[in-house]
């Protein structure tokens, strides 16, 4: 078999997600994502069954990929126990491991799900905490979010009495010793070099691009750019 293949064979994921597929469509069909993208993960799963190195390095290469919502809509249908949202997953995870992610749209923005989520577990311990929803970064939540950003001490003692700082309950400070067993979980797990891959690729990238390497600029133009190429309409 071919690197690729392997690859997707050694992701649990991947073995439980294909088992013996007919090519009914039904995951296509009741897939949200296939009514707004050029989506099809019936022919993805295809393709992935070829065992087709070429063809799969261009599914890693792809923004098709990065279109699946995950919701795993197709998992109770599928009539023979097969659930492609875990084959994308696993396709997603070889495409980061090898840098492929890059070369696409939508694969570029693992830059920025890194950085906004990934080093904010580092650095709190929470996914995400408001103080990291960039206003600037979520026009959708209008004019009030920055005021709250600005104000966020006020608003949320109403809702806790330990809002960033030591004690019981949500949005408290994680303390130290938690802090550090986290760190230590993404060491020992390959987290944090999966992270470093992330953006060592990205850095690559970046230049190829002609930025100065993987900026706030470069980030903010993975995260904000749009070609509109990717509906069906």
């Amino acid at each position: 078999m071919g690197k690729y293949f392997d690859m997707l064979m050694e992701d649990v994921r991947f073995e439980e997600g294909l088992k013996s597929c007919m090519n009914c469509g039904v995951c296509t069909a009741v897939c949200p994502a296939a009514e707004f993208y050029n989506y099809d993960p019936r022919q993805i799963v295809a393709i992935v069954q070829t065992r087709d190195e070429v063809e799969i390095e261009r599914l890693l290469r792809s923004d098709t990929i990065w279109y699946c919502g995950e919701c795993m809509s197709c998992r109770p249908r599928c009539p023979r126990g097969n659930t492609p949202g875990y084959v994308i997953q696993a396709l997603r995870t070889v495409s980061q491991r090898t840098g492929l992610f890059v070369e696409s749209e939508k694969g570029r923005q693992q830059l920025a799900l890194k950085r906004l989520i990934g080093d904010n577990i580092l650095a709190t311990g929470y996914c995400l905490t408001p103080r990291n929803i960039r206003p600037e970064l979520h026009p959708e939540q209008g004019p009030v979010w920055q005021w709250i950003v600005d104000n966020d001490e006020d608003v949320y003692a109403n809702f806790t009495d330990v809002y960033l700082k030591e004690g019981a309950g949500a949005l408290r400070r994680v303390d130290d010793k938690t802090m550090t067993e986290i760190h230590r979980i993404f060491e020992v797990s390959g987290g944090k070099a999966f992270y470093d891959a992330i953006e060592e690729h990205s850095e690559r990238k970046a230049r190829e691009m002609g930025y100065d390497g993987a900026t706030e600029e470069y980030m903010m133009e993975t995260y904000t750019v749009n070609s509109n190429n990717h509906s069906q309409y």
